[in-house]
């Protein structure tokens, strides 16, 4: 009965993740298409409007096809009249990984979170179904097989994500229990996963936080250009309001944009251009006015950023080994080396789906090729995250480091014989356990019961 109730509830947690987006796409399209069109409008073209451009938020591309007459309205060369708009704007996808990893984490702490996921994901498929059945452009056009698969396919990883980060803490009983007792069983190997996933989480933080910061920092000293264009573009308030709204769900996108510049390789905004720290190469550029915050020019200097990357490995790093210190676990060169290693990796991997997500097409001629390149991202990311945290894991540890593993020894040896005096921390408070886990000092303990012992010395070796 509790798995059944488990399952309805993650169902239900996907039909609401599933309704709050087309909800967010459905409210501002009504109201434009109110000011717009007036009360009397014909609404037939709303909801596959919406969602259309719903399947576009969690990455199904865009077939674009200008009517005739419009061609012949804008003046449109007939070569430019079909093309295709594969740039996600990853802000709906953003959202639903968050609520998708909620339900999950939510279904791992009743204990069936593989059953949950699940549920959710096949509810998500069914209603991603729906939508591509009925939400059909004649203008925009979207591959049927990749606008139900590619949403679910979303919603999916977030959930086992969620779910498999709090089974994986609380325990499942089953699968994963069995993983977890089976990398126990190697102690010295048995934190090398957790430390990988945890660096990860502080590289990818550091790096998009430094991304988002670079982005603030060009509004602020670009913004006039950004302000221009929009007075060129000589749209009216609701235009201006479109325009505004179109950006702002692009947010994210111009956020792994930076991330790529930061790391080197930068990004492309149609074919032959690029925008690196090492140099800009600009041709005609749309006049979007997001586009004005693009630098005009670039000096060799400017590769400094790339320590940036470099910085956020080496904060994963200290904050890993800083970690494992605490927990009176200090491991040899070998896991650390693979946890270094694993961070960069999984760091990597990440930016290049993202990458992938970010590039693309964005309209006719030139503008098919737009964003970073997923490989290059990849690459620069990873061995730069990797220097960082191969810095911090790798260096010779510090003689404060080596003499709490001497007492955390020292003490052990002291428990395991039962000499130790009364009050004395059992192994592994010198990192952080608390004082209410040791016993009581008896200062009335026999020396001689100490006979034999050697308090550790704090020198490094």
């Amino acid at each position: 009965m509790q798995h059944l109730l488990v399952a309805l509830l993650a169902a239900f947690d996907a039909a609401i993740a599933a309704a709050v987006g087309l909800v967010v796409l459905l409210a501002p399209l009504t109201l434009l298409w109110t000011l717009a069109f007036g009360i009397a409008a014909d609404w037939g073209a709303l909801w596959p409007l919406t969602g259309t451009l719903w399947e576009f938020g969690h990455g199904v591309p865009l077939a674009v096809t200008i009517p005739d007459e419009l061609l012949v309205a804008l003046a449109i060369p007939p070569q430019a009249a079909s093309f295709a708009v594969s740039i996600t704007p990853l802000a709906f996808l953003l959202f639903t990984l968050l609520f998708a990893a909620r339900s999950g984490a939510r279904a791992a702490s009743a204990g069936t979170w593989l059953l949950g996921s699940l549920s959710g994901a096949v509810v998500f498929a069914a209603i991603s179904a729906g939508v591509a059945l009925t939400a059909r452009l004649d203008a925009v056009r979207t591959p049927l097989v990749l606008a139900i698969l590619l949403p679910a396919a979303v919603y999916l990883v977030g959930t086992l994500c969620g779910a498999v980060r709090v089974a994986w803490e609380e325990g499942d009983g089953g699968i994963l229990d069995r993983l977890h007792d089976r990398i126990d069983a190697r102690e010295d190997w048995a934190p090398v996963p957790v430390a990988i996933v945890r660096g990860t989480a502080f590289t990818l933080v550091g790096v998009v936080g430094a991304a988002a910061l670079a982005l603030a920092v060009m509004t602020l000293f670009r913004g006039g250009e950004v302000v221009a264009l929009f007075q060129t573009a000589r749209v009216d308030a609701l235009g201006a309001t479109v325009m505004t709204l179109a950006q702002l769900v692009y947010l994210p996108t111009l956020i792994v944009w930076a991330a790529s510049w930061l790391a080197g390789p930068g990004f492309a905004v149609g074919v032959g251009t690029a925008v690196s720290p090492a140099g800009t190469q600009l041709g005609v550029v749309p006049g979007i006015p997001v586009f004005g915050l693009l630098p005009e020019n670039s000096s060799m200097w400017m590769l400094i950023v790339v320590l940036v990357p470099i910085a956020a490995g080496a904060f994963a790093g200290w904050a890993v080994r800083s970690r494992l210190v605490w927990e009176g676990t200090p491991l040899g060169t070998a896991q650390r080396t693979v946890i270094a290693v694993g961070i960069a990796g999984l760091s990597a991997g990440v930016a290049g789906l993202a990458a992938v997500l970010a590039h693309g097409s964005m309209g006719p001629g030139r503008l098919a090729d737009v964003g970073p390149a997923a490989l290059p991202f990849m690459l620069a990311l990873g061995l730069e995250v990797l220097v960082g945290a191969a810095i911090l894991l790798l260096s010779p540890r510090h003689r404060d480091e080596l003499a709490e593993e001497r007492t955390d020894r020292w003490i052990a040896e002291m428990t395991d014989s039962g000499l130790a005096p009364a009050g004395t921390p059992v192994a592994g408070a010198a990192s952080g356990i608390p004082f209410s886990e040791t016993q009581t000092f008896d200062d009335t303990a026999p020396l001689d019961d100490l006979r034999g012992f050697t308090p550790p010395r704090g020198d490094s070796d």
